[in-house]
C-alpha cells in the first residue's frame, strides 16, 4: 500500500523502504518512551511487527514511522509512533496513525496504545480510555511509571 499526502509526502507499509538508521536513532536517542533502547532491540521489534508504516518526505527519506503487534484475531497494539520534529505540525502524525489503523487488515480489532502526550490526537482517531477490563503489568524497566490504581 502506498498513499500520497499533501506536499509530496507519502505513506507506505513496505518495510524495505523504512530507513532503520533513522528509526533506531530517533527511538534510541530522542523518544521519551524508548530513549536508551538498543539498536538490537529496536531492530528486533521492527522485524517482529505485524505491520509497519513509514512516512516519507518528497525526497524519499524516512521522516516518520509506526509499528503494530497483533494476534490478528482480537487485538492490535500500536507502538513507536513518531514524526521527525522538522516535519511536525502538518497533520502527518495523524495520517500515519490513520493509515496504520484504518488502512489495515487489522482495522476491526481492538487497538491499544500507550502515550503520555498525544491523547487529543488519538481521541480524534477513535481511541478512548480503556474499559474497566484492561489492566497492565509493567516490567521492571517501567517501574518508575506512576501507578494507575
Amino acid at each position: 500500500m502506498k498513499r500520497e499526502l499533501a506536499a509530496g509526502y507519502e505513506l507506505d507499509d513496505d518495510p524495505t523502504r523504512v530507513d532503520l538508521d533513522v528509526v533506531c536513532r530517533f527511538l534510541g536517542e530522542e523518544a521519551y518512551w524508548s530513549k536508551g533502547r538498543s539498536r538490537e532491540l529496536i531492530e528486533k521489534t521492527f522485524h517482529g511487527a505485524s505491520r509497519v508504516v513509514g512516512l516519507f518526505a518528497p525526497d524519499g527519506s524516512t521522516v516518520g514511522y509506526c509499528r503494530a503487534h497483533s494476534d490478528e484475531v482480537v487485538f492490535a497494539y500500536l507502538c513507536d509512533v513518531f514524526v521527525l520534529e522538522e516535519h511536525r505540525g502538518r497533520g502527518l502524525g495523524k495520517e500515519l496513525v490513520r493509515e496504520m489503523v484504518d488502512g489495515s487488515p487489522l482495522r476491526e480489532l481492538r487497538w491499544l496504545l500507550g502515550t503520555a502526550d498525544a491523547h487529543e490526537m488519538y481521541r480524534e482517531l477513535g481511541f478512548r480510555k480503556p474499559s474497566f477490563r484492561i489492566m497492565e503489568r509493567p516490567g521492571p524497566k517501567f517501574a518508575d511509571d506512576p501507578p494507575s490504581e
